[in-house]
């Protein structure tokens, strides 16, 4: 498969992975062709960019450090725990969250060393639950990066999936932004905190990531302007998934390619984030995740196709030779392994 941005689709493509709704009901299907129409209603739902088929790299496999049903299955209880809120019940099926959280965490310890990807395709209607659930991922990644107990990052889990929790209990408190917090109400935090630590079942700490995710290393964060080790550490371990996600997959504006994202979070480290935080963040992610099209500094364009999990930054990339494609595929030039051709580099995605 390859990851592409919908503007760059062309009709007659076929879709790579099934898209869903965020109660889990199938929008459209894998291996459908698309249409100009189809492409239309993708525009119109707020999907930015689709995996598509192609038969060059139909041996290449995502990884990712949990699978994606698990991650549709979380998104899908967290958009039913979101209507049962607005529907004025007030209340959380901690059972079910428990178990999503619990799923999550075994899976990451048992791919910890697969570097972190997470390139969904998310419409309007599951962006929240999307993030949330992709902040989760990375939050706990980070926390066993970092040599926290099981029971520490259960705590950090739940704090992470409903660090904007404040965003559904008070719908009013939705913002559209991005890592910039001009104009950004700080409401969304106490109104979140407020209502989590009432529940009994989430500990005061995990209540505090609600509260505490925008809170800047230097102090210039919100709602309490605290800095330095006054921040939580899961509240500074959620900041940077938080900005992260929200870099790459903004709910407005353009989106950042994962390397501009890293980059951003690294030029920002003891500005807004804890530097052991961001050291362990950018260990774990892929800077060039699998199925995008990048071009090298030899002048040759190619896909990625695998990760050195030692060298996020130095994928291996498969070039074709588009001037000798044959009548049924692209002739196969070779694959570069940025991790060994140390003075080969990506000089732009595509």
């Amino acid at each position: 498969m390859k990851y592409v941005m919908l503007d760059n689709v062309n009709q007659g493509e076929r879709l790579g992975e099934t898209i869903y709704t965020s109660d889990g009901r199938v929008l459209l299907e894998e291996g459908i062709v698309l249409t100009i129409g189809l492409i239309s209603r993708l525009r119109q739902m707020g999907v930015n960019a689709i995996f598509l088929k192609d038969d060059r790299l139909e041996d290449v496999e995502v990884e990712e450090v949990v699978t994606e049903a698990t991650r549709r299955e979380t998104i899908q209880m967290f958009a039913e725990s979101a209507q049962y809120i607005q529907n004025g019940k007030k209340d959380l099926n901690m059972k079910e969250i428990s178990k999503s959280v619990e799923k999550i965490i075994e899976e990451i310890l048992l791919n910890q060393n697969i570097l972190i990807s997470l390139t969904d395709i998310r419409t309007n209607d599951d962006a929240l639950f999307a993030h949330s659930t992709n902040v989760c991922v990375m939050s706990v990644l980070i926390g066993i990066k970092l040599g926290l107990s099981k029971s520490e990052i259960k705590d950090l889990a739940i704090g992470a999936l409903f660090h904007d929790i404040g965003k559904i209990v008070d719908p009013s408190k939705l913002d559209r932004g991005t890592m910039n917090d001009a104009g950004e109400t700080s409401d969304h935090t106490w109104v979140g905190f407020n209502f989590l630590r009432k529940k009994h079942e989430i500990s005061t700490v995990a209540a505090h990531v609600a509260l505490g995710h925008h809170e800047h290393f230097d102090g210039s964060g919100y709602p309490r302007k605290i800095s330095g080790d006054q921040i939580p550490l899961f509240a500074k371990i959620v900041a940077v998934a938080n900005s992260y996600d929200n870099l790459v997959s903004p709910l407005e504006g353009e989106p950042l390619h994962p390397h501009e994202a890293c980059e951003r979070i690294l030029a920002l480290t003891n500005v807004y984030f804890d530097h052991q935080v961001v050291w362990e963040f950018l260990r774990s992610v892929a800077f060039y995740p699998t199925g995008r099209q990048v071009k090298l500094t030899t002048g040759e364009t190619g896909f990625i196709v695998g990760q050195n999990h030692g060298l996020p930054q130095r994928p291996i990339v498969r070039v074709f030779d588009v001037n000798k494609r044959s009548k049924f595929d692209d002739y196969l030039v070779k694959e570069i392994n940025l991790g060994k051709e140390t003075t080969i580099f990506i000089t732009k995605v595509l």
